[in-house]
Formats: C-alpha cells, sequence, structure tokens
C-alpha cells in the first residue's frame, strides 16, 4: 500500500469475506489489517456533510424553544420552596438548563463543524415521538397490546431496519414480555384488551 487509506466501495459499506466473518473493505482489504491512520481516513471520508450555520442556529432555536414551553409549562403546575417543592420546580430547574444550553449553543456553537447536516435520516427521532405519543394516546382507549405491536414494528422495520421475520418475532415477544410482566406479575393497572 502506498499510505492512502482503501475506502470501501458502495457509500462506505463493508462486506463480509465469502468464507468467514472477517469485515472487508470495497477492495477485499480486511478491516483489521487498517492502520488506524487509514481507518481515520475512512471514517472521515464516510462520515455525513456537516451541518452549516442555519442548521445550528435553527436546532438552537428549537430547543430554547421547547425549553420556554417546558418553563411556562412547569411553572403552571407550581413551583413551590425548596423546603416544600411542588410537582414543577424540577421539570423548571430542568428547563432553565435547557434554555441555558440552547442560548449558549446558539451563541458559541453555531461555528460548530461536528454537527451532521439534516438529511432524510433526521425525521427518525421525530417519527420515533410521533409514533410513542399516538401509543400513549391509544393506550387507554384499547389497551396497550395493539398500538405496543404496532409502535414496535414500525421501530424495528421502518427506523432500525430489521427484517420482516426479526421485526414480527420480536415485537411479538415483547408485547408477550410486557403483558406478562405489568399484567400479570405486577397486576398493574395498565389499560390492556385481555
Amino acid at each position: 500500500m502506498n499510505g492512502t487509506p482503501a475506502v470501501p466501495a458502495g457509500g462506505g459499506r463493508t462486506a463480509a469475506s465469502p468464507g468467514g466473518d472477517t469485515p472487508r473493505t470495497g477492495s477485499g482489504e480486511a478491516l483489521e489489517d487498517l492502520t488506524p491512520e487509514q481507518l481515520a481516513a475512512q471514517w472521515e471520508a464516510e462520515k455525513p456533510p456537516a451541518a452549516g450555520a442555519l442548521a445550528n442556529t435553527a436546532s438552537s432555536l428549537v430547543v430554547v424553544g421547547v425549553g420556554i414551553a417546558a418553563v411556562v409549562l412547569s411553572i403552571a403546575m407550581g413551583l413551590g420552596t425548596p423546603d416544600k417543592p411542588q410537582p414543577g420546580l424540577w421539570p423548571f430547574l430542568i428547563s432553565c438548563a435547557m434554555v441555558a444550553l440552547g442560548l449558549f449553543q446558539l451563541v458559541i456553537g453555531r461555528h460548530n463543524r461536528d454537527a451532521e447536516k439534516f438529511t432524510r435520516m433526521s425525521t427518525a427521532p421525530l417519527t420515533g415521538l410521533v409514533t410513542l405519543a399516538a401509543m400513549v394516546a391509544l393506550m387507554p382507549l384499547i389497551g396497550f397490546e395493539l398500538p405496543a405491536l404496532v409502535l414496535c414494528i414500525i421501530w424495528m422495520r421502518f427506523l432500525g431496519g430489521e427484517t420482516w421475520r426479526s421485526t414480527l418475532l420480536v415485537s411479538a415477544l415483547v408485547v408477550v414480555a410486557f403483558y406478562g410482566i405489568f399484567v400479570l406479575a405486577l397486576r398493574t393497572s395498565i389499560p390492556h384488551l385481555f
């Protein structure tokens, strides 16, 4: 080798060798044979593009906005005093820290080059949050079994990229395990169909 890193073909994916489990680069070289410098150069070539100042500013503003909304909600819950706290005290303190960190990121971190550019995969956390909120909303109406099953399928298959076989098997096992633990063993008041 001449010291240049072997960057895998096909977008940086590695393939297992035909007769074994050793991951290989696109040129057939085993990953374990690469020097640390070659691996670092390969990772640098494969990393997503960096976010610009606009994306960093937008994400900071979202954090500040969510933090301010949480401050307002925690004040509405009541703060109390340090010796007699009410339910909103700890959410208030955490929300204030969130606002402070968001403002810090807005001022200092907008030129950060470590942040990744928003891509199609950036919507995955939002999808996870929306499906989780839908499960929580549906549980009192139809129990936890069906919403939990659908949630697991969406998270595993569409967000995690698992195969249909493993998605269906693991999703069913998760629901059965939750039913066994929370309904049969602990006898909690979680809404359930059966």
